[in-house]
């Protein structure tokens, strides 16, 4: 005869230890003493993304803020010597730190053959990188960058007439978006292989024909056009 099947009371059925899902509910409740996680700050995907934009793209935009001043067609003239100012500064940094790992005598820094040879540019002191970051808060700031081009003209021959004359004074900017043109430039490193310069002028010349219209740009040719024309030319061998 089956056995039948053992009968369970009320009071058998139920236990102290928690069901499946109450022990899930238990599990995903924080404990008291656990604080909440903090919300994201909206600000800094903003500031991660604009420290990312590429040289150009950020120079540009500091560039517009001299709009009146300067009309766009003439930031590249602008920007690129000051360009030049810092990676010839931090050519000049890198040589004497160079000389002074090697002699000891304090003289040694000042020969301008010790840099010379080297193919870096000597720098008197008001023409160095470093004096125009020292005095960006301080007023003549215009003339200061003059001066220190005039004075690389004079150390260095191979610059006569290369270099801007009296330019930014004449400009009659605001010595506050020139400082911060400045800063903006600062932060391009010029210790790498690429053409930066090369990189800057064209993007200039790309952003002055985009936004200036029909006509402003007729002597710019875009990247792409040009490596088209290139590829159907074939031009392997022989002068263009």
């Amino acid at each position: 005869m089956p056995k039948s099947a053992p009968k369970f009371t009320e009071e058998q059925n139920s236990s102290d230890e928690p069901s499946e899902l109450e022990q899930t509910d238990t599990a995903l409740t924080p404990p008291d003493d656990v604080a909440p996680p903090k919300p994201r700050k909206k600000g800094r995907a903003k500031t991660a993304a604009s420290k990312s934009k590429p040289i150009e793209v950020a120079l540009w935009e500091t560039a517009e803020n001299l709009r009146g001043s300067v009309e766009p067609a003439e930031y590249k003239h602008v920007v690129l010597p000051l360009f030049f100012l810092k990676y010839a500064g931090d050519r000049f940094d890198s040589q004497r730190a160079k000389i002074a790992a090697e002699h000891d005598n304090p003289a040694y820094l000042e020969i301008v053959s010790f840099y010379t040879a080297e193919n870096v540019f000597y720098l008197p002191q008001e023409s160095r990188w470093s004096f125009i970051l020292a005095n960006l808060k301080q007023s003549g700031l215009s003339l200061k960058i003059d001066t220190a081009f005039n004075h690389i003209e004079q150390s260095n021959s191979q610059l006569k007439g290369a270099l801007p004359d009296n330019y930014y004074a004449r400009l009659n900017l605001d010595e506050r978006k020139l400082s911060n043109l400045i800063s903006e430039i600062d932060r391009i490193p010029t210790a790498t292989d690429q053409d930066t310069i090369g990189r800057i002028y064209e993007y200039f010349l790309q952003k002055f024909a985009v936004s200036e219209g029909s006509g402003k740009g007729e002597y710019y040719t875009p990247k792409s056009i040009v490596r088209l024309m290139a590829e159907l030319i074939q031009p392997y061998s022989g002068v263009i």
